[in-house]
């Protein structure tokens, strides 16, 4: 078969399948056109998921009368200008788009209506576009002053295949709502709003530029939770710099849904961010739970490539191992700095749990004459009536059980102090001081402004598990000798990679040398990965070297087999701990980076 050009409308119907797989993509791209033209609001429509209609108008700067046929040409665009030279610089891009590929393609695959009114110019006017067929320019009725309104009617009708690989509309609509709360967050000085199906579900005013009006918009996007959750980041390194919003520990998701990354203002789905987000979570979070973050990276774009997928949902960094560092270190420090600090939603839990709670019940009524000498474990019933209601015995004064109470002067005999030393009162310690034991696993602790309950086995296994993990950033990790060195055979590349890395994979233990062209050595191994799958290993620490350019397998498996070592050398669940211990648990958790996964701080319930 002899080669041929492709008729122009074929192409753009190509085209058309990388850029607009669904209709959320096509509200994307009509989005970014209206944010590049300068819109402070924009206003979406949808019916039948975007399916049937779409609307994009916005109050920007419009479309000259001249210009407007180039705009529904393929490559024409006015965001990239060539130099004397003619040349084109793709490696500076300041917009959103710059491709010229949207509008073209959408109008190749479906109704395509825009009508502009540029800044300067008196008179409105319209182009239609139907199936790559141009209509002529029309004069055109316009609402406001200035901007443009992009209509798609039928999307998909000129390709009945794609229709067939849509999904339900709500299904679709969802997608849109998602991908407007994504640009949202982005741009917080822009107003939006969106209405699927006549409906508006959603309405965001214009905010304020800067950290307090992005809190703003991010607290109208996911809640007041996560606003009062919420960790402020901000941290610059090298010219790049990294800001936004980052949830804390205890407040965390069960996927990675709540994960947003924007690189200059573009909504990303990035491997390297998402990683370094997780690497900077690890020694906070369980496995099968994921932070919620808003995180916005600033950097010249010089140094990243927009250019490297059909949808620019992807960039590549030229200094990748800058980028992941500053997102470690700024969500590490950020999250060392919290503390003792407790996510809110925690903390309602456990307050509504200990508040006596009006109207019938089938459980007998608590109604005590005098507190009880088993504290928190004497109470067996939490509904009680209303003419019943009264506060928890011991919860508002302290437990002789635990501690003496010091209302007069101070013996020597008493604190083993002069009695010219002031007290010290182990409540003013942020943990405060233990007054109770509850089911034999939970710590209850009296500080000046509220409660603090203490998972003890938690608590103990994070200081077991950073024992361990002080003793591997001494060098300390102990290996094992292979009675027989395994060869793992890789790609030359790969191997090259992890044999220039065997300094620093002995210092956690992993000996390996080069072994041929295209293999590696394993004489020894962490003795902590017991019988461990070595060629997996290898294989994962060489796919990590590529991507990161750092052993993330090894460091993730050594952290996973630390937890599980600390989890199980730690107090268990079910003991009883004397005042002393209970206290001296409190005061190492203090002196621990990162003691929140283990308590919950709850405020004053009593005045």
């Amino acid at each position: 078969m002899p080669i041929r050009r492709l008729p122009p409308e074929t192409v753009n119907r190509i085209a058309a399948g990388e850029v607009v797989e669904r209709p959320a993509s096509a509200i994307k791209e009509l989005v970014e056109n209206a944010l590049d033209a300068g819109a402070a609001h924009i206003e979406i429509q949808a019916d039948g998921g975007g399916l049937s209609r779409i609307l994009i108008a916005d109050d920007g700067k419009g479309i000259p009368r001249d210009e407007l046929p180039l705009a529904v040409e393929r490559h024409a665009t006015s965001k990239l200008e060539a130099d004397d030279a003619g040349d084109v610089d793709l490696l500076r891009i300041h917009t959103l788009g710059f491709r010229g590929e949207a509008l073209p393609s959408i109008g190749s695959v479906a109704r395509l209506s825009i009508t502009t009114r540029a800044r300067d110019e008196r008179d409105a006017w319209a182009i239609r576009v139907e199936g790559g067929d141009h209509r002529p320019l029309a004069p055109a009725a316009f609402p406001g002053p200035h901007g443009a309104r992009v209509e798609v009617r039928d999307l998909f009708y000129a390709t009945p295949a794609r229709l067939k690989f849509m999904k339900s509309e709500r299904a679709e609509a969802m997608a849109i709502s998602e991908e407007i709360k994504r640009q949202a967050m982005a741009h917080e000085a822009v107003a939006f709003t969106l209405s699927l199906d006549g409906k508006t579900t959603l309405r965001l005013p214009a905010e304020h530029p800067g950290d307090e009006g992005r809190l703003k918009r991010l607290s109208a996007l996911l809640g007041r939770d996560f606003e009062a959750n919420a960790l402020l980041i901000d941290q610059e390194r090298d010219g790049v710099r990294l800001s936004g919003y980052a949830g804390l520990p205890t407040y965390s998701r069960g996927n990675a849904a709540h994960q947003y990354l924007f690189v200059n203002g573009r909504p990303v789905k990035d491997r390297l961010l998402q990683g370094a987000l997780r690497g900077a979570y690890a020694d906070f979070l369980a496995r099968d739970r994921h932070p919620a973050a808003a995180l916005f990276l600033d950097i010249d774009p010089l140094f990243v490539d927009v250019n490297v997928h059909p949808a620019k949902a992807e960039v590549r960094f030229r200094d990748p191992a800058l980028v992941r560092g500053l997102i470690v270190g700024a969500l590490r420090h950020a999250l060392h700095a919290a503390g003792h600090r407790a996510s809110t939603t925690v903390a309602a839990d456990a307050l509504s749990s200990f508040q006596p709670r009006s109207g019938a019940s089938t459980a007998p009524a608590y109604s005590p004459s005098s507190p009880s000498a088993q504290g928190f474990s004497g109470w067996t019933g939490w509904s009680q009536p209303a003419a019943a209601a009264q506060v928890l015995p011991g919860l508002n004064e302290r437990s002789a059980r635990v501690e003496p109470a010091w209302d007069g002067p101070v013996t020597s005999h008493d604190l083993r102090v002069t009695p010219y030393d002031p007290p010290l009162d182990p409540i003013d310690y942020p943990l405060g001081a233990a007054r109770g034991q509850l089911h034999a696993n939970y710590i209850v602790a009296q500080t000046r402004d509220g409660l603090v309950i203490v998972d003890q086995h938690a608590a103990h296994e994070r200081l077991v598990y950073e024992r361990m993990k002080a003793q591997m950033a001494e060098g300390a990790v102990t290996r094992q000798a292979l009675l027989t060195p395994e060869v793992v055979d890789l790609d030359p590349a790969e191997a090259e990679r992890v044999a220039s890395r065997a300094d620093e994979l002995a210092e956690m233990g992993l000996v390996v040398e080069p072994f041929g062209a295209g293999a590696v050595l394993v004489r020894e191994t962490p003795a902590m990965l017991g019988d461990a799958d070595v060629q997996g290993l290898i294989r994962d620490i060489a796919d990590d070297l590529s991507e990161h350019g750092q052993a993330l397998s090894l460091k993730e498996r050594l952290a996973a087999i630390c937890g599980t070592m600390a989890c199980h050398g730690s107090v268990r669940s079910g003991r009883v701990l004397s005042a002393p211990e209970m206290n001296a648990l409190l005061r190492q958790m203090e002196a621990t980076p990162t003691p929140a996964n283990a308590t919950t701080a709850v405020p004053p319930m009593w005045s």
